[in-house]
C-alpha cells in the first residue's frame, strides 16, 4: 500500500505575504484599487469629516469603498459579512491593508453618502466612456422587484390601517377587562398568565400608538395611474410597495438599471416603490439624458440614433413620443 505525507487542513500558519502582490493586473480587485486610487476624486466626501483638529481618526473613504465594491462584486451585501472578510480572507485584507472596519462603519458609509457616491458613479462612467468601453448605441432597461426590510402585514389603504388601530383598541379593551377581573393571582400558574396578559397589553397599546401615530402624521398615498387613486401605505417604509412576483408578494421595490450594449456597462441604477413599470420609464430616460449632458458626452443621447430597449412592461407611448419621435 502507498505512503503518502500527512496533511491537516485544520492548522493555523504565519506566512509573510506583500499585499499588493495580491492584487494581480486583469483581476476584478486590481481593477477596484487602481481605479480608487488613480483616478476617482474621492475629496467629495470629505465635507462631512469634521475631525480636522480634534476626534479620533477616520477610515479613508478610499479603504472603505474597496471593501464595498469588492463585496458587492462576490454578491456580499450585509456589514457584518463584509467585516468577517476583512478578518479571514486574504484579498480583503489586501484591499483594505489589514484594517478591520466596524459593520457599523460600513453600513453608516453606505446609508449617509447617498449624493456622493452618485458623484462617484458617475465619475467611473467617465473613465468608461474615456477607455471605449461605452458604444452609446443600445440601452437595454429592465426591472427586479427586490423586497426591504419593511413587513407587509404594516401596508394598507388608511381605511384599513384605521380598521387595523379600531381592532388594536378592541384587543387591549378585552385583555385589560380580563385583567381587572382578577386583582390578585392566588396560584404560580396565576401570576405567569397576569404577566403574559400585562404584557401583551403593552405591546397591542405599542402597536396601536405605532398605526395612529403614522395616521396623523402622513397622507394617504396616490397612485400614478392616468385615474389616480389611492394605493397602500406602509406604516414602516412609505417609500416601498406591495408588489406580486413569481414567488409570492413582497414588500419592496422596482430596482430598474440601464445597460449600455458593448460591454454591459450599467449607466443608470434606480429603485422605485411601484410595481408596475410604465411609471418607471420617464425618470429612468430623464436621469440618463441628464447625466450624458453632465459629463459632457452628449447633449441629448437620444438624438444620435441611440436605441433604447426594454420589454411590454415599460411600455408608454407618451414617455416615448416626447424623447424619440423629431421636433
Amino acid at each position: 500500500m502507498p505512503r503518502f505525507k500527512p496533511y491537516n487542513h485544520d492548522q493555523n500558519a504565519m506566512v509573510v505575504i506583500n499585499y499588493q502582490d495580491q492584487l494581480q493586473p486583469g483581476t476584478f480587485e486590481h481593477a477596484v484599487h487602481y481605479l480608487i486610487e488613480h483616478k476617482l476624486d474621492l475629496s467629495v466626501f470629505h465635507p462631512q469629516y469634521r475631525n480636522h483638529d480634534t476626534g479620533r481618526l477616520a477610515y479613508d473613504p478610499a479603504i472603505l469603498l474597496k471593501i464595498i465594491l469588492f463585496a458587492y462584486s462576490k454578491g456580499i451585501t450585509s456589514s457584518r459579512e463584509m467585516q468577517w472578510c476583512c478578518e479571514t480572507n486574504i484579498i480583503f485584507k489586501a484591499l483594505s491593508c489589514d484594517t478591520v472596519p466596524h459593520f457599523t462603519t460600513l453600513a453608516k458609509f453606505v446609508s449617509s453618502h447617498a449624493d456622493e457616491i452618485e458623484e462617484l458613479f458617475e465619475q467611473v462612467l467617465l473613465v468608461c466612456h474615456e477607455q471605449g468601453l461605452l458604444g452609446n448605441e443600445l440601452f437595454a432597461i429592465d426591472g427586479c422587484k427586490v423586497s426591504s426590510d419593511a413587513s407587509k402585514e404594516w401596508s394598507g389603504t388608511f381605511k384599513e390601517l384605521g380598521e387595523k388601530r379600531e381592532k388594536l383598541r378592541r384587543l387591549i379593551r378585552h385583555h385589560l377587562l380580563g385583567h381587572y377581573a382578577r386583582d390578585e393571582a392566588e396560584t404560580e400558574a396565576d401570576l405567569d398568565r397576569d404577566i403574559r396578559r400585562a404584557k401583551t397589553i403593552l405591546s397591542l397599546d405599542a402597536a396601536m400608538n405605532k398605526v395612529d401615530r403614522f395616521l396623523k402624521t402622513h397622507n394617504p398615498r396616490m397612485g400614478q395611474g392616468s385615474r389616480s387613486k389611492e394605493v397602500k401605505s406602509n406604516i414602516t417604509d412609505n417609500q416601498s410597495a406591495k408588489m406580486t412576483t413569481s414567488k409570492g408578494t413582497i414588500q419592496g421595490y422596482n430596482g430598474v438599471a440601464t445597460v449600455d450594449k458593448k460591454h454591459q456597462v450599467i449607466i443608470d441604477a434606480q429603485a422605485f416603490g411601484e410595481g408596475q413599470e410604465h411609471h418607471t420609464l420617464q425618470p429612468v430616460l430623464e436621469r440618463v439624458k441628464a447625466r450624458f449632458k453632465k459629463l459632457g458626452i452628449a447633449d441629448n443621447i437620444y438624438q444620435q440614433g441611440t436605441v433604447v430597449t426594454a420589454d411590454t412592461g415599460f411600455a408608454n407611448d407618451n414617455v416615448i413620443r416626447n424623447n424619440f419621435e423629431q421636433p
